[in-house]
């Protein structure tokens, strides 16, 4: 990497601030100086160990999607699991937004990313660069919605509950699951997104089609407007002049904009969808367990006791925080955004971004208790011996997840500086 890109021009996602970056070294890492967002990572330079990580995952899936997972068996009765089983078992019940979701998250889009970023790393290991900008913005797109990590602590969290009533044993597929999400998680604290946007030079563009951009996006206007305020695209964080808002990225093909249109409303809109679903996903039964004739429904609260009654206490914490604290985080630090953006507030500005960046982190782990109800649903099917049945709450819960992850990308958290003055 030239001396020149590693001391690059470079406009914080989090606050906008422009500002130079330093350089880096391996193992080290560079902070926004006014709000501590990380700009560039500690594996810095380095594709070779997350393209060969993220291969080794990929192999791994493919025995852990074709062979089972787990089996119980109880008064001599048997069955097995599969990854999609689950999916399978929901759909067959009526629940099929839930069947959509659990494969969307658990099967389909594990694979759309693993072969993306491969295909990206490869591409440019190969130094073959043609589309390689808007598919790592895909692939970046993609990573908060692929949820392998999350759907195999879903089928512990299963394993431990099935464990008290029936015997579970874990499977060639279970083993290869856990191989597959070890070997994705390696590749992700191994893959510095700033290393693979420096590989990616803007493509240059003829005067014809400068011209026919210049033509679309109207320059007198956006000069008028804008001025020369860079922008930075949010994708790839390229800074580009503003004459080029609404267009495209250079590097990456996103739509460029100063901020993320319509961010206020659209967040608003999907928060107060948010708490209107939060009741229901927390009062409405989210599982019906039927054991010996008797019928017990539980909630996401009754869930979290019996854990607590089978002296099961990593487990208990893991679901009370993931499914009650998380989501109510969710809505409540983007209300206090949304509100402190509008008043123009400054106090606890750093704190408030330092909480989105917590809340966007942890936000898709609330979807523990959808995975979990999947997994049981496949597994206990034996009559009025024992049964699980998903419950309402479940789909108004998963709901409120999606809600609440939509509503973190979509807000901008630049609008909170710019209302006080420091954009």
């Amino acid at each position: 990497m030239a001396a020149a890109e590693r001391r690059a021009r470079v406009a914080c996602p989090d606050c906008g601030l422009v500002q130079r970056l330093p350089a880096v070294g391996r193992g080290h890492i560079a902070e926004c100086r006014r709000c501590a967002r990380l700009l560039a990572g500690p594996a810095v330079g380095r594709m070779d160990a997350p393209l060969a990580l993220a291969l080794a995952a990929l192999l791994l899936l493919i025995p852990a999607t074709v062979e089972p997972l787990l089996s119980v068996a109880s008064h001599g009765a048997a069955r097995t699991c599969w990854l999609w089983s689950g999916i399978v078992g929901l759909w067959r019940e009526g629940f099929a937004p839930l069947a959509v979701i659990v494969g969307a998250f658990s099967l389909t889009r594990p694979y759309v990313y693993l072969a993306a970023l491969i295909a990206v790393l490869a591409s440019l290991r190969l130094r073959a660069r043609a589309h390689v900008g808007p598919a790592f913005r895909w692939v970046m797109r993609l990573r908060p919605w692929m949820m392998l990590e999350i759907f195999l602590v879903g089928c512990f969290v299963a394993y431990s509950r099935l464990h008290l009533v029936v015997g579970v044993q874990v499977l060639a597929g279970g083993w290869c699951l856990m191989g597959a999400t070890a070997g994705l998680l390696l590749a992700l604290t191994q893959l510095d997104e700033r290393t693979v946007w420096a590989a990616l030079p803007p493509r240059p563009e003829g005067p014809h089609e400068q011209q026919r951009e210049l033509r679309r996006t109207g320059e007198q206007r956006h000069r008028r407007d804008a001025g020369d305020r860079a922008i930075a695209c949010a994708a790839c964080e390229l800074l580009v002049a503003g004459a080029h808002a609404g267009g495209g990225c250079p590097r990456c093909g996103a739509a460029l904009h100063h901020r993320k249109p319509h961010a206020f409303r659209v967040t608003a809109a999907l928060v107060a969808a948010g708490f209107m679903l939060y009741v229901p996903a927390n009062v409405l039964p989210v599982l019906t367990l039927v054991s010996l004739g008797n019928e017990q429904s539980n909630t996401i609260i009754t869930g979290v006791l019996e854990l607590i009654h089978n002296r099961l206490w990593p487990l208990a914490l893991i679901v009370f925080l993931a499914s009650i604290v998380v989501p109510l985080l969710k809505l409540c630090g983007l209300t206090w955004m949304l509100l402190a953006t509008l008043q123009g507030s400054s106090r606890t500005l750093i704190a408030r971004t330092r909480l989105y960046r917590v809340i966007d982190t942890v936000g898709s782990w609330s979807n523990i208790d959808v995975f979990v109800a999947s997994v049981l649903v496949a597994l206990l099917q034996f009559g009025t011996i024992a049964q699980a049945r998903a419950g309402g709450g479940l789909t108004a819960f998963a709901a409120v997840v999606i809600l609440t992850m939509i509503a973190t990308r979509t807000f901008d958290t630049r609008l909170m500086w710019d209302a006080t003055g420091g954009g």
